[in-house]
């Protein structure tokens, strides 16, 4: 009895050494790209270009998104406030919704399945080809160089693609209160603005700043684990999109406990 305790003990140890060594290192891979925003070299330019192609490159499917999203939510909403009177009230919970949820959850599962498996599969590729052992025999810093540039492109463009899929989701919902429910165009934007207040600016603006670290991090981290060649890669990327989306919607919920906690 006592040998067949210990040989599940044993077992149940093995199953929890792999993903405890994993979270070991992503907290000190995430711990060294933080400290390498102090330290110089800080590569500019490829902070640069990482923006352009985090950015710009993922605009048009932000865009899509957050005017869609508005949309179908006015005709959602609207259904709903119709059998209590109060359709004029469709634009404030529009707002309140991009604002606080819709807006930065949908923008960084976007930009997370475009960005976080493009990181994985470029940092995957140079690790199998040996690009990344060739940059440390030259003394480069291979987290210096190829993960602060990305987890600082990220984190400052996905506020920013968060506020303009906030935008373009609240004229969705505008044009379906124009067209189909015969609101006002006054009336909509009205209620659009003084529905929201500072609190829900700054938890709008916190989610993407945060989500934007953990897509970049995930992304560089599998890539920079990545073994096996090709196959290798590719599990690299599709497991870079599945925990990137998983972290966001957990720290979604712990960011919106401590704001729910805090106002009341």
């Amino acid at each position: 009895m006592v040998a067949s305790e210990g040989g599940d003990l044993t077992y149940l140890l093995d199953l929890l050494k792999e993903p405890v060594l994993a979270a070991q290192e992503f907290f000190v891979l995430t711990g060294r790209a933080f400290n390498n925003i102090f330290r110089r070299p800080h590569y500019g330019d490829d902070i640069i270009l990482q923006m352009d192609t985090i950015g710009v490159g993922s605009l048009p499917i932000v865009v899509m998104t957050g005017f869609f999203s508005g949309a179908v939510m006015a005709l959602q909403m609207s259904r709903a406030l119709a059998d209590y009177g109060q359709v004029g009230r469709t634009g404030t919970l529009v707002s309140l919704t991009l604002v606080r949820e819709l807006g930065p959850v949908l923008t960084a599962m976007m930009v997370a399945g475009r960005n976080s498996s493009g990181i994985a599969s470029e940092l995957g590729s140079m690790k199998v080809t040996e690009q990344i052992d060739a940059m440390r025999a030259l003394g480069t810093d291979p987290v210096q160089k190829l993960v602060t540039p990305r987890l600082l492109a990220t984190a400052f463009m996905l506020p920013l693609l968060t506020v303009i899929a906030d935008f373009v989701g609240m004229f969705g919902g505008w044009v379906i209160a124009e067209v189909f429910l015969n609101l006002p165009a006054r009336q909509y934007w009205s209620s659009v603005w003084r529905a929201l207040v500072w609190d829900d600016v700054t938890q709008g603006l916190m989610k993407p700043l945060i989500f934007g670290v953990i897509i970049s991090l995930v992304g560089c981290y599998q890539g920079l684990r990545t073994t096996g060649g090709t196959q290798g890669v590719g599990r690299s990327t599709t497991q870079a999109v599945v925990w990137a989306t998983v972290l966001i919607f957990v720290v979604d919920l712990l960011i919106t406990k401590i704001f729910v906690s805090g106002g009341a």
